[in-house]
């Protein structure tokens, strides 16, 4: 018997590979121009921070490779140390505010009330202005004399209010006041998108059955946020730890080191005048620190990461070992290394604890797959 194919069936089979030849040309047309922006302006740059951090680099020579040497540097600044500890200050409360008053608004104006629109335009509209219009605004608001903020906790009986972006005391809650307000209408609206998949027939199954609103928030508004949820706590999070812009135009990293944070370090590092080559900046230097801010926040990626998987577990039985461990190690080198070596440890101590850490969240994550399998 032949086995030759017959025409019709290689011709219609040609076709069919050209046709899926052009899609695919056709598909990487439209996002060649994206992935080559992205590669250029984001991916190109990040490869090289990975090599300028373990290089002594002023922008105007060749790199000279110096190994751990920026990062030894850094372990040895106290302005760094203060850095980390107060990114940490202004991290942690900014996430837990903006996230719970984004999910508190996200509810109430997914409701059936009047002027709803106007009220979620409201809110987004703080994020979509002028990041220095509202940093001038609110410097004039928390003017300690004659701003209105001051003027009306005397009015309602304070004896000594606060000094705000000019104390170093009042300075950081501040910034976060002004942060999570300027953020929050953002993440409502993610919030609002997850509320709006949920199925209603569950919320009228509920109420027939005579669940309160509360358990009808436990276990349904919750559990259909989560995806949603893990979505912005990881964008929250790395918008938190990087912050730059409000710091810059509102405090400027003062008084004295109060809103210094590691950001602002890169930035004076790398554009800033450098003592050792005046005129150029520590592209080096500056390369390590960003290094240790993208390991902090990919920590809290992770750890993210591991929560959001163990939702999916049928049987919530785990075992918390390695993900406990990985935390006390990870809390024990920041606040040592903020606080001033209160450990003991060299900087490759530090960097042993940060090893050690990846790897029990690892093991963690490994764990958990293991059991949905």
């Amino acid at each position: 018997m032949s086995t030759t194919t017959p025409a019709p069936v290689r011709q219609t089979a040609h076709r069919a590979h050209k046709l899926r030849r052009r899609n695919t040309a056709l598909g990487w047309s439209f996002i060649a121009p994206n992935f080559i922006g992205f590669a250029v302006i984001t991916l190109v740059p990040i490869i090289l921070m990975f090599y300028m951090a373990f290089t002594d680099w002023n922008a105007l020579g060749t790199p000279h490779w110096t190994g751990l040497a920026n990062f030894q540097r850094l372990a040895r600044n106290s302005t760094f140390r203060a850095a980390v500890a107060q990114t940490f200050y202004y991290a942690i409360p900014h996430i837990i505010l903006t996230g719970v008053i984004a999910l508190a608004l996200a509810i109430l104006l997914n409701q059936k009330i009047r002027g709803v629109a106007f009220f979620r335009a409201a809110a987004f509209f703080p994020y979509i202005t002028s990041i220095v219009a509202i940093a001038i605004v609110w410097n004039l608001l928390f003017s300690p004399k004659y701003g209105p903020v001051n003027q009306f906790l005397t009015w309602i009986g304070v004896a000594h209010p606060p000094g705000w972006t000019v104390s170093s005391t009042w300075a950081m809650p501040a910034l976060i006041i002004v942060g999570t307000w300027r953020e929050m209408g953002y993440y409502m609206i993610l919030f609002l998108a997850g509320l709006q998949t949920i199925p209603r027939e569950l919320y009228e199954a509920a109420k027939v059955d005579g669940a309160s609103g509360w358990r009808r928030f436990l276990h349904i508004t919750w559990p259909g946020l989560r995806p949603t949820t893990f979505f912005v706590t990881v964008m929250l999070a790395i918008q938190s730890f990087k912050v730059f812009d409000l710091i810059q135009v509102m405090t400027e990293g003062g008084p004295g080191t109060s809103t210094y944070v590691i950001s602002f370090f890169i930035f004076q590092k790398s554009i800033g005048v450098s003592s050792n080559a005046p005129g150029t900046g520590e592209f080096g230097y500056a390369s390590a620190a960003s290094l240790i801010l993208f390991f902090i926040c990919l920590t809290f990626t992770i750890l993210q990461f591991i929560v959001n998987q163990q939702s999916d577990l049928r049987k919530p039985r785990w075992t918390p070992v390695p993900l406990a461990l990985g935390l006390v190690a990870f809390a024990l080198a920041v606040a040592s290394f903020a606080s001033g070596y209160s450990l003991g440890l060299g900087y490759l101590g530090y960097l042993a604890l940060f090893v050690v850490c990846f790897g029990f969240l690892m093991i963690h994550v490994r764990i958990l797959r293991r059991r949905q399998q």
